[in-house]
């Protein structure tokens, strides 16, 4: 691999477009290749074997075909199934997954309660349920399944986005700055920060709300460096889109949310 070839991204579909939209501020000259696994979405609400197969596929797929110099794992059901298989099996390439803010959402609390939205495959994970236990001495987690709003953002149905969201606001308890109140949302999967404006009406302009992609990014650029891998040549780079469902239906999510 060398410091001219392309950065891999993969997500079970248009989600990860929001840690992209990150990365490509983050790291302007460098090219990327967007994988949107559409065509076997929701990823969230399958099993880990699944989205582990996935995963393996679509990396083998990047590095045979465009011989990609680093993998950004940017969905948080295939980062909490199976990361750490991907780097046994690649231990030159550097990985960068995505989880859940829970730490930054610990620090940023004032009333000590957060909820995290996310898939239930995220919510289930062994991952997150860690995170989770080394944080109880700074926070209260509310830990709230969000089935089908992912799929919601990936259809752009933005009623159906709406009510869902509206559900698991109520589900997850009392949003505000006031004792006992949630005070913290955790965006986390890739797909809701496509959902913000709607949740931020919910909840209050008083709750923070806390997604993953700028840190990504930082990380990103952190082992790039450290590897020599960081692209020199002057100028922006590019994007290429990749999916296993409609090419014009990631397009049009591209334009979106992307500006590609």
């Amino acid at each position: 691999m060398s410091a001219q070839d392309p950065i891999g991204v993969f997500d079970s579909g248009v989600g990860g477009l929001s840690v992209l939209r990150a990365l490509r501020a983050e790291l302007p000259r460098e090219h990327f290749v967007y994988f949107a696994d559409t065509g076997h979405a929701p990823y969230g609400e399958k099993g880990d074997p699944f989205v582990t197969e996935r995963s393996r596929a679509i990396l083998d797929e990047l590095l045979e075909a465009h011989r990609i110099k680093a993998l950004v794992v940017a969905c948080n059901t295939a980062t909490a199934a199976g990361i750490h298989l991907l780097r046994e099996a690649h231990p030159k390439l550097p990985i960068v997954g995505v989880e859940p803010a829970l730490k930054p959402a610990s620090v940023l609390t004032l009333t000590g309660k957060v909820a995290v939205f996310a898939t239930r495959g995220t919510i289930n994970s062994q991952r997150v349920a860690t995170l989770r236990d080394s944080l109880q001495h700074l926070a209260q987690f509310v830990l709230q399944p969000c089935d089908g709003l992912a799929a919601a953002i990936e259809a752009h149905d933005r009623e159906a986005v709406r009510d869902l969201c509206e559900k698991y606001v109520r589900e997850a308890g009392t949003f505000g700055s006031g004792e006992g109140e949630i005070d913290t949302l955790v965006l986390g999967c890739t797909h809701y920060p496509f959902a913000r404006d709607v949740l931020q009406s919910l909840v209050g302009a008083d709750v923070r709300l806390v997604e993953t992609g700028e840190p990504v990014a930082r990380q990103t650029r952190r082992m790039l460096d450290a590897a020599g891998l960081l692209r020199p040549a002057p100028g922006r780079g590019g994007c290429t889109l990749l999916t296993t469902g409609s090419d014009d239906h990631l397009a049009a999510a591209a334009q979106r949310w992307l500006d590609a």
